[in-house]
């Protein structure tokens, strides 16, 4: 993924999320993407902390904006891997957030890992 593919993705991704469209959000992510995040304990009471199905991952995306009607994301900088993107941003409850994201190879999100700081 070259940088402008990165950043484009990015505020793509930052846009749907921003306009609260479930659709929109969930077209950024494959069928069977493999999704880790504290969030998902919280609103999920998973204790594994991950979603392993697209059906599945809706089901918390839209238990997360109806937690947080309010929510905003701000893009801070986005970091290129090798056949991902992590990017770094202010998110929920203002937190500091890094999703590293890994692609398949039709370009949709396959696995992610969230991580949180104040």
């Amino acid at each position: 993924m070259t940088e402008q593919e990165a950043r484009r993705f990015a505020d793509d991704w930052i846009l749907a999320w921003n306009s609260h469209n479930l659709e929109s959000i969930l077209e950024h992510y494959s069928d069977d993407v493999e999704f880790t995040s504290p969030f998902v304990v919280e609103l999920l009471n998973e204790a594994s902390g991950t979603i392993h199905q697209k059906l599945d991952l809706r089901s918390y995306f839209l238990k997360g904006l109806e937690a947080y009607p309010e929510l905003h994301f701000e893009l801070l900088n986005v970091l290129i891997g090798v056949s991902s993107v992590t990017l770094y941003y202010r998110g929920v409850k203002n937190l500091l957030t890094a999703e590293v994201m890994y692609f398949d190879d039709m370009g949709k999100v396959a696995k992610v890992l969230a991580h949180y700081s104040n």
